[in-house]
């Protein structure tokens, strides 16, 4: 990965001096042939106007002069491209295994092959600072509710310009890269996973009828210990006594002890995996203990590319975004504190969409009205088998214009155009506070008494709204930070269904992110629990 071919690269170089230098003009047919090839350029830009990517831009900040006619900078351009493996790119989207030779073919040729050649490396240039600022796929084509706009091209053009004269490549490519932590982090990662892959791997741990716990004393310890070397946590490998006993080595540590050290890194590893962090290597442990460094990689990639769609809500501030995947939600505050909660999203049958959107108002002591689909699916069967389990819920029967019905007068199995409202109350799913925001999909944050639910690993539980732990102290700080003179100790002594609109409106965006930094600053893989990472990737895979 990232070659190089110093050997090729200096053949290249040897023939275009002895062209250059001992051609019928000598030096002087080096400024003649720059100038020729700058008019074959200027003719070939009328043809490339059109195009989606700045191209003309860049020869009008150089006055059309070309870019890419030594080696030295098509040499620089190719490592920057290559560069972009560790952003989860492909190189070859930008035909970077291929501009050395297309360079040394257009020296050989006219000054029309040569301002075609320039041309075209402009053009993977480009292509690539577009990629890298605002993603290779269109979020719409692989999620169907993705209701963002991609950001304009926010990077400068002129630095860009300055940094190709100067032969500084990847300051080129930092002009358009994002600059958070969380994508840096990401990056890093892959980098890490690349050269895993290269090191190698290391043995399956193999399926047990019985976990493997703390204490036990097997020769799947030794494997687990090899395991978990591979991914980061090296401390675990214990010398082997019986390697060489003719030298005596002595060990403190049994391999095939499950040892407090062992646990402590087991407990490591299912922390950033979402993993119930007990120390004891059940099968879903052992599962994400043997994935494929491929497969890590390909969620890195996968990741890195939904960090660039996310880079104009993390450029925001304030800001409060979900973390669907992470079972998370953060909230940046005004003043750049940050606040974050343990959130519980939508099952795989009833997903918690994207969406980018303005928190508008919150909703305290609310009533709910049950969606179609709840109800249907729900509801109506325990109805339809009881029918005081209304009365036991707290649940009215209403028409749509709101008026109350009696449910002795309803038939259950053809109830027709009514709706169901659960009134405000110590049973509504909603809790005590609601808090807002336009959307297709009737999705908000909400409080719920069920909150023995945030204590678990995996929180894909819900019908898709977001429950929020601690969504009190979320709507104070809301109130607090958009100038309201709200308090929320006194509105929840109020009644029910109380709108309270917010002073100014704050950004909102709910993301599906299978790796991502945590607050230790270790990257988390997350349970891909919406399988929406195949087509993602598939999409990434297609060349350009």
């Amino acid at each position: 990965m990232n070659e190089r071919h110093p050997i090729r690269r200096w053949a290249i170089g040897i023939a275009l001096c002895a062209t250059l230098t001992h051609g019928p003009f000598g030096i002087a047919s080096v400024h003649a042939g720059s100038a020729s090839v700058q008019q074959a350029l200027s003719q070939q830009l009328t043809a490339v106007k059109a195009h989606s990517l700045p191209i003309t831009d860049f020869y009008q900040l150089r006055a059309e002069k070309p870019a890419w006619q030594t080696v030295s900078a098509v040499e620089s351009l190719v490592d920057a491209l290559n560069s972009l493996e560790n952003d989860g790119l492909m190189p070859a989207d930008y035909h970077a295994e291929m501009l050395l030779d297309d360079f040394q073919r257009s020296q050989a040729g006219s000054e029309i092959a040569q301002a075609a050649f320039d041309i075209k490396a402009t053009q993977s240039l480009l292509l690539a600072l577009d990629h890298l600022e605002r993603g290779k796929v269109n979020p719409r084509d692989v999620e169907s509710d993705w209701d963002a706009s991609l950001p304009e091209r926010g990077y400068s053009l002129l630095r860009v310009m300055h940094a190709v004269e100067d032969g500084e490549l990847e300051n080129a490519l930092a002009l358009a890269r994002p600059s958070s932590h969380e994508y840096q982090q990401l990056r890093n990662a892959l980098k890490q996973h690349y050269q895993l892959a290269n090191l190698g791997s290391a043995p399956y741990l193999p399926a047990r009828d019985a976990s493997l716990r703390p204490g036990d004393e097997a020769d799947d310890v030794v494997v687990l210990r090899q395991r978990l070397a591979l991914w980061g946590d090296a401390d675990v490998m214990v010398a082997d006594s019986n390697a060489y006993p003719m030298i005596g080595v002595a060990t403190a540590t049994n391999r095939q002890v499950f040892d407090t050290s062992l646990e402590a890194a087991v407990k490591r590893f299912q922390r950033r995996h979402l993993l119930q962090e007990d120390g004891v290597v059940g099968e879903q442990t052992r599962l994400a203990l043997n994935t494929p460094v491929a497969s890590r990689i390909d969620q890195l990639r996968v990741n890195l590319e939904r960090a660039r769609w996310m880079r104009s809500i993390h450029a925001a501030e304030p800001r409060v975004w979900v973390d669907i995947a992470g079972y998370r939600m953060h909230y940046v505050r005004p003043n750049g504190q940050h606040w974050d909660a343990r959130v519980v999203v939508g099952t795989p049958r009833r997903e918690t969409p994207t969406i980018h959107s303005t928190i508008s108002h919150l909703t305290i002591n609310p009533s709910w009205t049950i969606p179609p689909t709840i109800m249907r699916e729900d509801v109506l069967p325990r109805v339809r088998a009881d029918i005081d389990y209304l009365a036991r819920e707290n649940i009215q029967a209403i028409t749509l214009s709101g008026e109350q019905l009696n449910p002795d007068e309803i038939d259950w199995q053809r109830p027709g155009g009514i709706m169901l409202r659960q009134t405000a109350g110590a049973r509504n799913p909603l809790g005590r506070v609601v808090v807002r925001f336009p959307n297709n999909d009737m999705i908000y944050l909400h409080d719920t008494p069920a909150r023995g639910l945030f204590q678990r690993e995996q929180r894909a539980l819900s019908s898709g709204c977001v429950r929020v732990e601690g969504v009190t102290e979320l709507a104070q700080m809301l109130l607090q930070d958009t100038g309201s003179h709200y308090q929320m100790s006194s509105l929840l002594s109020g009644g029910s269904d109380r709108h309270i609109n917010l002073p100014q409106r704050i950004p909102v965006a709910l993301y599906y992110l299978t790796a991502w930094p945590n607050a230790q600053g270790e990257v988390e893989f997350r349970p891909d629990i919406y399988r929406r990472d195949a087509a993602l990737l598939s999409a990434l895979q297609r060349p350009v």
